[in-house]
């Protein structure tokens, strides 16, 4: 489908993308905000492969596609309104992209957002799969509480 050089492109921006994520994790290293924080480095770490799993524009943010894909992806689709309610809540409406420092804020902060529910969802249900062995417990997320 890619032709290769593309591809080669492709890989180049997300190589990019990974890099710029990588210096955006210094900064919340060095922030005073977040040095209580437990295993902050293991998060930051984790945190930066999730936000490398979405589809990221050429800014390196989720916009509504990526944030759509992801959705789809986690089973669990969600309308373009909710969609859009979603992003508001993690950039404060100034933004309709989400940025690495906002999904990083969103997710280290104690206020709620949806995105950071259906995150920590997926986190647990790849937690409890990979221990258990078995197939993973049939749990959908609409058992959320």
């Amino acid at each position: 489908m890619h032709s290769n050089k593309s591809g080669k492109a492709f890989g180049l921006l997300k190589a990019q993308q990974r890099e710029k994520l990588e210096e955006i994790n210094k900064e919340f290293m060095e922030d005073q905000k977040y040095r209580d924080e437990e295993d902050l480095p293991e998060k930051l770490d984790s945190l930066k492969n999730k936000y490398a799993e979405f589809d990221l524009n050429d800014q390196g943010e989720i916009d509504m596609m990526g944030l759509k894909r992801m959705m789809e992806k986690l089973g669990v689709p969600k309308t373009h309104l909710e969609m859009k309610k979603m992003i508001s809540e993690v950039t404060g409406g100034c933004s309709d992209t989400i940025n690495y420092r906002d999904f990083v804020k969103m997710m280290l902060g104690k206020r709620s957002a949806v995105l950071k529910l259906v995150m920590m969802f997926e986190d647990k249900a790849n937690g409890a799969s990979c221990k258990a062995g078995g197939p993973p417990p049939k749990r959908d997320i609409t058992s959320l509480p």
